[in-house]
């Protein structure tokens, strides 16, 4: 079984709105797991939470701006693995 994370013991820990978390997972951002009607996150999504908390709370990016950074760094990421095997 994979190490995960309860959704409320998240926001507990790192201070944020439940709902932020919630939005998070509506716009796909994030991939939940639901056990016993408890939302749970995966430790691998918790680096991806973390930059998306720092850049909503930090630098004050609203969810339809973290959507696009989110859209821009997987295209990033298809076109250097496209890179690599154009070589």
């Amino acid at each position: 079984m994979n190490e995960r994370i309860s959704r409320e013991e998240l926001v507990r820990i790192y201070n944020v709105e439940i709902t932020f978390f919630d939005s998070l997972e509506e716009a796909g951002l994030l991939k939940t797991e639901t056990e016993n009607n408890i939302k749970y996150l995966m430790f691998d999504e918790l680096s991806t939470f973390e930059k998306f908390t720092n850049w909503h709370y930090d630098l004050e990016v609203n969810l339809a701006g973290l959507e696009v950074i989110k859209h821009l760094l997987d295209q990033l990421e298809r076109l250097r693995e496209e890179n690599l095997t154009l070589r």
